[in-house]
């Protein structure tokens, strides 16, 4: 039951995270302007991975795709690869998860098979996580050090007395929700693998004798052995207890009682 269960809900978990991932892949608010210290307040500037967009202060935003591919910068082209690896990987994972499930049953499918799939799934999970929250960290990184050059190159007129006007972004609303989509998925990931330890089957040695009188065909029935010479069909069936012994070794080995 508690594999079942954490089973269970790491692949919910991981669905929220995958979701979580595809929403901030489409989110334009991967980086908005920093209104700190800026004059210009009737426009809004913001910008995704694959558009950017300008809202005034009428309420009217109008949005441009980057209609370039070799013109955009590499860490952004990175950027959005590591999303697009995690988002293919997480769906991959989902579908395999589903078949995995303990509760579904496909089949005469075994619990080994499933653990395997569980395994397999899980360690997909844990990558997709592990693409978004990289990728996210590394627009972050991109976008304060973009920052503090911008705050650097304000104050170069006049030996730093002159203010001039640039447009400076800071974090938007998209890399929280990828750290905290990653992070989730990461985590579904890391549940399905401590699952995995529970629907392996347990590895049981048996170890069998058969015996096999040459010549004759034994058969055998609760409470004791029975033996035939199987020569014809008249032939002789005898049980005896303790083992099986053909007619022969029997009238080998006299009893006592011969002898009375």
């Amino acid at each position: 039951m508690a594999v079942t269960a954490c089973q269970g809900l790491g692949f919910i978990v991981s669905l929220i995270g995958i979701a979580g991932i595809i929403a901030a892949t489409c989110m334009d608010q991967w980086s908005t302007q920093d209104l700190y210290n800026n004059p210009v307040t009737a426009v809004f500037n913001y910008q995704g991975l694959w558009r950017s967009c300008v809202r005034e202060s009428s309420g009217f935003t109008e949005c441009r795709g980057y209609f370039t591919l070799l013109g955009l910068p590499a860490m952004l082209q990175a950027v959005r690869a590591l999303m697009i690896v995690g988002i293919v990987l997480g769906a991959i994972s989902l579908l395999v998860s589903i078949f995995a499930l303990k509760c579904i049953r496909i089949g005469s499918m075994e619990d080994s098979a499933k653990a395997n799939m569980t395994l397999t799934s899980g360690i997909m999970f844990i990558i997709s996580g592990l693409c978004a929250i990289a990728g996210v960290s590394v627009f972050a990184n991109m976008l304060v050090t973009n920052f503090w050059m911008s705050t650097a190159n304000m104050y170069t007129g006049l030996g730093g007395m002159v203010q001039t006007v640039q447009t400076r972004y800071t974090f938007g609303s998209a890399l929280f929700v990828g750290w905290v989509a990653g992070g989730l998925t990461l985590i579904g990931g890391v549940m399905m693998c401590i699952a995995c330890r529970g629907l392996a089957p347990e590895e049981t040695n048996y170890k069998a004798v058969s015996y096999h009188a040459s010549g004759h065909n034994v058969a055998y029935k609760p409470g004791g052995f029975k033996a035939s010479t199987g020569f014809g069909p008249k032939s002789k069936n005898k049980i005896y207890e303790g083992g099986v012994h053909t007619e022969d070794e029997v009238q080998s080995h006299p009893s006592k009682y011969d002898y009375v």
